[in-house]
């Protein structure tokens, strides 16, 4: 062959090979920056589209500021598409783009300290095939409604950000990668990176804010003489007023049945009503089972079929008739509803802007699962063990709750959240002192009793905080109302159920040792809120307390 003809056979060879590692033709790089930046992160403090995007407008250090403004844009060679396509050649788009999108690395001073893979939603379909630029906006001043700023919350608060960047001079660097579930985590190698110097400046908090906050008198506790380490408690304390762990607003350990710790933050007191959200869910549960002891029903196994004509309601079929109470408690009713999937007919928010929640639960379909066999929280399903106890107990719901529970635990100032139908929402919303609630856990360490009154059935309790999806890998358990969760301290592990609730509100029983934890907080709908509460139990208050779990 002669040489000009094998020239032009290895053109067309590697222009064919070229083409074949595509999957789609992406955008064509003609912007100057882009081409400049090619593989590169470049940092920037104010939002400015790429096509009026200068070499001026790139900083490479700047003061950190949590309320300020910082924002990235990166820069590839490929779209993401054709990224993991060279993961899976053999996948179809829909396939790839079901199962992978980008990878992020969060590095401090050359420290990896969070890695995340984007959930396959983010982002749109258009953008992923065909787009070679990513602009996010991490920190905005003026809140710029993105899911990179949900993407630095959870380094930043969820996963030890927040202690890499201490006061002082750091590097931040950040790599973005392609990342295909197939059915393993696979990824691709680094697409972006790019790097930035932040000084972080020291905070000048009064020591008011950080010191031990005594136990007032006339708490309602006897007050332990338990010693805590009031030197962890103190860098929990600056940690709040630094504003490094948000939104709290109380604090309240409880051991061996007496006050240890009060503690209240951001203007909150004692005398708070605490709108802890979802902790009020428990309250059900506990409101279902004395409706039990005292036989105004006969047991959480009976069926919805019982107390409603369900043929008068949409979507009736014989499954949705065998739905139990206990299902609904236990999140396993077999309901189309899924409040963590915004495009559930049964998510809490579709329910919200009806005029009768009852009826939007009891309209739903049913899914495929069976009744009993897969966990999926379902908000509306809790209205409707709330509208069963309204019908079967005496002068409805509302009255019962404060005979039967408030007023034998000494609570009488406290609000409900009512439906339209001005009932009790026993979905959440109940609100009442952070001392209140902690009375509420204590019952459950007590074994339903109060001040020697038998309030819960011991066998009540027991099932309440058990766990009925030990078969399930993806959470840590659930039981009646309860979520199950285990802490770790050092080589120790403190198992727990909890009433859980937005913003980072909890009511935590301990199984093995003598501890309940209430933990108020306004974190509301922000993705580091239940991490938040949990580092503070793990590495704050079980390290405070002399316990042992043996």
């Amino acid at each position: 062959m002669k040489p000009f003809l094998l020239l032009i056979f290895i053109f067309i060879f590697c222009l064919y090979q070229g083409q074949s590692s595509n999957i789609v033709n992406p955008e064509k790089i003609e912007n100057p920056i882009q081409k400049k930046y090619s593989g590169k992160i470049v940092f920037l403090n104010k939002n400015i589209p790429l096509e009026n995007l200068k070499d001026s407008d790139i900083i490479t250090s700047s003061v950190f500021q949590e309320n300020g403004n910082l924002g990235i844009h990166a820069f590839f060679e490929n779209s993401l598409l054709n990224y993991l396509h060279q993961l899976a050649p053999s996948r179809t788009a829909d396939e790839l783009l079901k199962n992978g999108n980008y990878q992020f690395s969060f590095y401090v001073d050359e420290k990896l300290i969070y890695t995340e893979n984007l959930n396959t939603g983010a982002g749109t379909s258009v953008s992923k095939k065909f787009r070679t630029t990513l602009r996010i906006p991490l920190l905005s001043s003026k809140n710029e409604d993105s899911w990179g700023r949900f993407l630095w919350m959870r380094f930043y608060m969820a996963h030890d950000g927040i202690d890499a960047l201490t006061a002082g001079n750091h590097i931040l660097k950040i790599e973005i990668r392609p990342y295909l579930k197939v059915p393993n985590i696979k990824t691709g190698p680094v697409i972006a990176e790019g790097q930035i110097h932040l000084s972080v400046p020291s905070q000048n908090i009064p020591e008011k804010q950080i010191a031990f906050q005594p136990i007032l008198s006339n708490s309602g506790w006897k007050v332990s003489k338990e010693k805590i380490n009031t030197e962890i408690i103190r860098s929990l304390n600056r940690k709040i007023a630094e504003n490094r762990f948000k939104d709290l607003t109380g604090i309240v350990v409880i051991k061996d049945g007496k006050l240890l710790l009060e503690e209240y933050f951001n203007g909150f007191g004692r005398d708070s009503l605490q709108d802890t959200r979802s902790v009020g869910k428990s309250f059900s549960s506990a409101l279902t089972g004395i409706a039990i002891k005292e036989g105004y029903l006969k047991s959480e196994n009976q069926y919805l079929k019982e107390f409603y004509d369900l043929k008068q309601f949409k979507n009736y079929s014989s499954q949705k008739g065998d739905v139990t109470i206990k299902s609904l408690m236990t999140m396993s009713s077999g309901f189309e509803g899924n409040d963590d999937d915004p495009e559930s007919p049964g998510n809490e928010e579709n329910m919200y802007s009806t005029d009768n929640w009852v009826k939007f639960a009891l309209d739903l379909p049913m899914s495929e699962n069976g009744t009993g066999k897969k966990w999926s929280y379902f908000t509306a399903g809790i209205v409707i063990t709330g509208d069963i106890l309204d019908k079967t107990v005496p002068e409805g719901l509302e009255n019962y709750a404060d005979k039967k529970l408030f007023h034998p635990l000494g609570i009488t100032d406290y609000k409900w959240q009512f439906t339209p139908q001005q009932k009790p929402s026993l979905a959440g919303g109940l609100r009442m002192k952070a001392l209140d609630f902690a009375k509420f856990g204590q019952l459950y360490k007590n074994n339903g009793v109060w001040n020697g009154k038998t309030i819960l059935d011991k066998d009540w309790v027991k099932k309440s905080l058990t766990n009925y999806f030990s078969d399930q890998n993806d959470f840590e358990g659930y039981g009646y109302l309860f979520w199950r969760k285990v802490y770790t301290v050092g080589d120790k592990s403190f198992e727990a159920f909890q009433s859980s609730g937005n913003g980072g509100n909890k009511i935590i029983m301990f199984t093995q040792i003598p501890v309940v934890i209430v933990i108020t907080a306004r974190a509301y709908n922000k993705p580091y809120a239940h991490q938040q509460s949990d580092k503070i139990v793990q590495e704050y208050l079980l390290p405070s307390l002399k316990i042992s779990n043996e």
